[in-house]
């Protein structure tokens, strides 16, 4: 299968980890050699409720016993859809009442800025340094690696720039400016959290000027920080919010939201502002209803704090400068790309699955399922350890 997996299906780097997969359960990833592999990356924060969670797999086989794509977005009420988006505005700040479901992440991303831009009639978007949300165009515009930006210039233009938890930049944000878009916590930078009331500051600079405060909580979304939504934490209520990943319970959705007086504004003038064929789809509205039912209505979200704090007891090792946060979104730092790497790869070899962060090389990925448990974390964080200490002790060479 691996053979085929490099001929057939285009790659996304040249040396992908190729485990060949042959079922998933819980907390563990299962192989076609019979090996199981403890998983701490969760599919990239996607599988909240771990692998084949019984709520969602009942709800994904009621649904598909009823009907599955009917219509395009928005024209057909279809109660999965309905139920998802109802339970939504119910658990969002006041001032957020409609969601807009799409297919990922970078989808919402897309609608979000067209909305900023549709809204205030101005075209400046500004985002941050070292910001991931995405890789569609539009989404692409928004980072500012230019490494990875120049492949596919000429981007979406009237994109300002501004440096996370720097106060000083926020004069940048004007009447020109259409809507500043932020990560909750940055991921691909290293799990960067605000500091000093940052969000709230830049809150009340778009108030001011009249921009919109567009929010992504597409990785800390969903109970990972210890609050259904990340911008809770840090008690700010954006404009726009941004969704996706751990919110369909391991399938593919995303959605934007905000209060009805704007998302009312993609329904008209013109008519289909924003359309998606596949958005909505009941299938996957019904798995991401019942992942946000399991996680609301059990003790998940409250228990990723005493896992954060078990997986901080347990990371202890002369190679790990820092462990960066929040709940279970952490990153363990250590001292080189290098020693990254290889912790990353020996772990696999030893049936652990981590991963790497997108700009911050040094950093290895902790977001495990919502729904591990203290010993799996005990387990997993042992196989951190001693591998940390293979690679600080090797064996002296043999004569």
């Amino acid at each position: 299968m691996k053979d085929d997996f490099i001929k057939y299906q285009a790659q996304t780097t040249p040396h992908p980890l190729g485990l060949e997969v042959s079922h998933a359960k819980g907390s563990y990833i299962f192989t076609t050699d019979g090996k199981k592999h403890l998983d701490f990356v969760a599919g990239v924060s996607a599988c909240s409720l771990g692998h084949c969670h019984p709520a969602v797999v009942n709800a994904i086989k009621k649904q598909a016993d009823q009907y599955l794509h009917v219509m395009v977005y928005g024209e057909y009420a279809q109660e999965p859809a309905v139920q998802l988006t109802k339970l939504l505005a119910a658990y969002f700040p006041d001032n957020i009442k409609k969601t807009y479901l799409t297919n990922s992440g970078t989808e919402a991303i897309e609608g979000a800025l067209k909305l900023a831009r549709r809204a205030t009639g101005r075209s400046e978007i500004i985002a941050a340094k070292d910001a991931y949300h995405g890789n569609t165009m539009g989404s692409l515009s928004l980072m500012s690696m230019e490494e990875r930006m120049a492949p596919f210039r000429p981007l979406v233009g009237d994109i300002s720039f501004i440096h996370f938890n720097n106060e000083g930049d926020l004069e940048k944000i004007t009447e020109n400016t259409a809507g500043v878009i932020l990560e909750t916590i940055q991921g691909g930078a290293g799990f960067i959290l605000p500091e000093n009331d940052f969000l709230k500051k830049v809150k009340k600079r778009c108030q001011k000027t009249g921009s919109l405060l567009i929010l992504d909580e597409i990785q800390p979304g969903f109970g990972r920080t210890g609050k259904l939504f990340g911008f809770e934490n840090f008690e700010v209520a954006p404009d726009i919010v941004a969704l996706g990943k751990g919110m369909g319970g391991g399938l593919p959705i995303g959605a934007f939201a905000a209060s009805e007086e704007l998302m009312d504004l993609l329904a008209d003038n013109p008519k289909l502002g924003h359309i998606t064929t596949f958005g909505g789809n009941p299938l996957i509205a019904a798995a991401a209803l019942a992942t946000l039912k399991e996680i609301t209505g059990t003790n998940l979200i409250p228990a990723s704090l005493q896992k954060e704090k078990l997986f901080r007891e347990l990371l202890v090792h002369p190679l790990i400068t820092e462990v960066r946060g929040k709940g279970l979104m952490l990153a363990v730092l250590v001292p080189t790309e290098e020693i990254a790497s290889e912790v990353i790869l020996k772990a696999k070899d030893r049936g652990l699955v981590l991963f790497w962060l997108l700009f911050e090389k040094k950093a290895i990925r902790i977001t495990p399922p919502l729904s591990i448990s203290e010993e799996e974390i005990r387990e997993g964080c042992g196989i951190i350890i001693d591998t940390l200490q293979e690679i600080n002790s090797p064996a002296a060479p043999v004569d």
